[in-house]
């Protein structure tokens, strides 16, 4: 069976804001743990950020109406010019001041782990997840995190979270109430991108998992992914944005590769190219083959890349299948803007090291001993 990228969210949430940290009744394995409605079965989703970083207003830019998005791919306004390729962005990755491994660092100074999980996992920049429908805060909570990374002159990556139907109806269920709803949310999500550098990684297991939506279904959610990429770009020309192609170990590339064009990730106006492994183990050698394998099947300028969520992929899969939080793995390559490789614009902690499965902690938290298995393995 095929494990999806994300899991359990929808946590308690504080003005709009998922609550990523719980004082009452944790281990000091632990740090801060949303509650979950269910028990997982697909790894879970990171924290989205607490309310620390300032708020900061912005209007949201002029978007096509929803509307139009009850159709298949648009078509460009005018031909797309054939580009080389280039590396995702020309600075370093931003790590977000707030999140529960940082937290655990900053309240476990005598645990014995300390050292280890402070240097390999604490330092390391990662992905920031919006994963709970809250349109009223959306903006500011994406600016925040946008502008901090703006004023150290880093590179922040983020994932919208928040499609109808997402995870099949199953753990991770939730996000915004229907695609007027999410075409929305979205247009508030681009009000924050700013004017700087950001990479988006958008809506994990949208396309990939889009087996069990009817056809028309499909068609709905694909235009309405289509449209999410065109106002992204628009808000913010410098962001590059990123659509789901799975991982090494489930569609074939030519069938990925099939519904992202639906999803106009072929097209430069709505997309920079594709993303792979979220909260999975592939190796990055499988990812890199497999992405260009689809990146060739999807056609589009020369300009479309990668990028690899290379948290836990050091060891690969276990050979067993499991899932939850399976022993033996170990953390992948660092985040890094400079991969080396053709068409591999990055290489991202999109899964935060450490946020337990279920199995060594409980779902969505940071867990020390998890960490400290994966960082010094």
């Amino acid at each position: 069976m095929v494990v999806a990228a994300s899991l359990v969210v929808l946590a308690g949430t504080v003005a709009g804001v998922l609550a990523a940290f719980d004082d009452g009744g944790r281990t000091s394995d632990e740090a801060g743990s949303p509650e979950v409605s269910a028990s997982p079965r697909l790894a879970p989703l990171p924290a989205v950020p607490t309310p620390s970083a300032p708020a900061i207003t912005v209007s949201a830019p002029p978007s096509p109406s929803p509307s139009a998005r009850r159709t298949t791919t648009p078509t460009p306004s005018k031909p797309a010019k054939k580009r080389e390729h280039r590396t995702a962005a020309a600075g370093r990755l931003y790590r977000h001041p707030d999140s529960q491994v940082l937290e655990w660092v900053r309240s476990h100074s005598g645990d014995a782990r300390h050292a280890v999980i402070a240097s390999r996992i604490a330092e390391q920049p990662a992905a920031v997840w919006f994963a709970d429908y809250s349109p009223d805060t959306v903006t500011d909570r994406v600016a925040a995190v946008t502008s901090g990374g703006a004023a150290l002159g880093r590179v922040p990556v983020l994932v919208p979270y928040a499609i109808p139907g997402r995870d099949c109806g199953g753990h991770s269920q939730g996000g915004a109430p229907g695609l007027d709803a999410y075409d929305a949310w979205i247009d508030r999500f681009a009000a924050g991108l700013g004017s700087g550098e950001v990479i988006v990684v958008l809506e994990p297991d949208s396309l990939a998992q889009a087996e069990c939506l009817s056809a028309g279904e499909r068609a709905d959610r694909f235009a309405s992914l289509a449209r999410a990429g065109r106002v992204l770009k628009a808000a913010n020309p410098r962001a590059r944005v990123y659509f789901d192609a799975g991982h090494s170990g489930w569609n074939a590339p030519g069938k990925q590769a099939a519904w992202l064009r639906q999803a106009g990730a072929a097209s430069p106006e709505s997309s920079d190219g594709i993303f792979s492994n979220v909260s999975n183990f592939h190796t990055t050698a499988d990812e890199v083959a497999y992405d260009r394998r689809v990146l060739d099947a999807l056609g589009g300028p020369a300009s479309l890349g990668a990028v690899i969520d290379t948290s836990r992929n050091g060891n690969g899969p276990p050979a067993d299948g499991e899932w939850c939080d399976p022993a033996g793995r170990k953390l992948g390559r660092t985040p890094t803007l400079s991969t080396g490789e053709a068409r591999i614009d990055a290489y991202l902690w999109v899964k935060l090291p450490g946020e337990s499965d279920g199995c060594k902690g409980r779902p969505g938290t940071f867990t020390a001993s998890y960490a400290y298995d994966l960082a010094s393995s």
